[in-house]
């Protein structure tokens, strides 16, 4: 029986994956402040660019806000159809290659390659299936590799924009220690409590 402190967990999340999901039907938005979400009065929005991010703007933002930080933001209501058929695109390019998989929402995935260092290197596969994903998709996806969930979705947030990030099981404490997120020090204390200073 395989220890849970010996996991091997991915966390795939695609990266702003409304905005790139507008950007693959319009190759013009590409280094744009770009947001997409409503127009009515009480409009939010739902994603937007790192460009538009150097504005002070973030999801859940009232668009009416958003827009007087950045007046020249170009604006996309969304087409949530064409964002399920490419969720649905990377969710098949998983599930072909994943032993066990999560889909946890439209564009983040957890995926188990516990025991697959057997046989072949658990980092080097998800490497190359994030590779395979942006190929066949156009689509930047980053992806964290832990020895649990919490950690690793921590790694992808920190291996973004688009990259990825390994923490292995003895540098889990310190990561979360020195971990710059902004939510990293109630995650890192949470983590502690359960398996304590040898995590």
């Amino acid at each position: 029986m395989i220890s849970l402190q010996h996991r091997s967990i991915a966390h795939f999340d695609l990266d702003c994956f409304f905005v790139s999901a507008e950007c693959l039907k319009d190759q013009r938005l590409k280094g744009k402040p770009l947001l997409v979400g409503g127009m009515s009065d009480r409009g939010v929005v739902a994603a937007c660019s790192y460009e538009a991010r150097r504005y002070g703007i973030h999801s859940a933002m009232p668009m009416k806000t958003a827009l007087r930080l950045c007046p020249e933001a170009i604006v996309r209501t969304g087409d949530h159809d064409f964002y399920s058929e490419l969720s649905q695109q990377v969710t098949g390019l998983i599930a072909e290659e994943a032993p066990l998989y999560e889909k946890s929402s439209i564009d983040e995935f957890y995926l188990d390659l516990t025991g697959m260092d057997k046989y072949f290197g658990s980092l080097k596969w998800t490497s190359e299936l994030r590779r395979k994903i942006m190929k066949m998709t156009g689509l930047p996806i980053s992806f964290g590799l832990a020895s649990n969930k919490m950690v690793s979705k921590v790694a992808t947030n920190e291996a973004k924009p688009n990259g990825q990030l390994a923490v292995a099981l003895g540098e889990r404490s310190r990561f979360l220690r020195l971990c710059p997120s902004i939510n990293c020090r109630w995650w890192a204390e949470k983590r502690l409590r359960v398996c304590g200073n040898g995590a």
